[in-house]
């Protein structure tokens, strides 16, 4: 197992692996659900009673699909999916990148132009960064990664001098 994500302020490497404070950790988490939420629309409840079912029998997404696809699910899980638009419906997924600008939305709204100091103190310096801290949760098992996700991803996806300045604006 890799070093915990703990970091002290002058600690900024242990064991050649970056290490950060327990709140950038759950600073992700927040931040992938408010990214979720951004790019799928706010989680239906037919889909928390799925997420449930899922943790309740020891499943990942691809095996509720894959049962779904061989009427292996009982009736109330089979409806569930339904309501939510499907089985394609099930993957509610983010991309690195995409993971990077919700955090940063985030941030913003939660420190404001304190943001990047608040990321800084705990360690988080750049998009690199946001990517070292999910794949140390999806190596702890606490987030999900599917085939294709990349830690590089999350490499220079924005510059975050510029990203947390006052002036900067996302172009769309």
């Amino acid at each position: 197992m890799s070093a915990p994500l703990i970091r002290q302020p002058d600690d900024v490497m242990r064991e050649g692996v970056p290490s950060y404070a327990p709140e950038a950790l759950q600073f992700v988490r927040e931040g992938l659900a408010h990214t979720i939420e951004q790019v799928h629309g706010p989680t239906p409840r037919a889909f928390e009673f799925l997420a449930k079912f899922v943790e309740d029998h020891g499943l990942d997404w691809e095996d509720l699909t894959a049962l779904h696809g061989e009427g292996g699910l009982p009736p109330r899980v089979v409806s569930a999916i339904q309501m939510i638009g499907g089985p394609e419906k099930l993957n509610r997924h983010v991309r690195g990148g995409d993971l990077c600008w919700g955090l940063r939305d985030l941030a913003m709204q939660k420190w404001g132009l304190m943001a990047r100091a608040v990321l800084q103190r705990w360690g988080v310096r750049a998009t690199l960064d946001f990517g070292r801290i999910v794949f140390e949760a999806i190596e702890r098992g606490q987030m999900q990664k599917q085939p294709g996700d990349a830690l590089e991803d999350f490499a220079d996806v924005y510059d975050f001098d510029k990203a947390f300045d006052r002036s900067f604006r996302v172009s769309t």
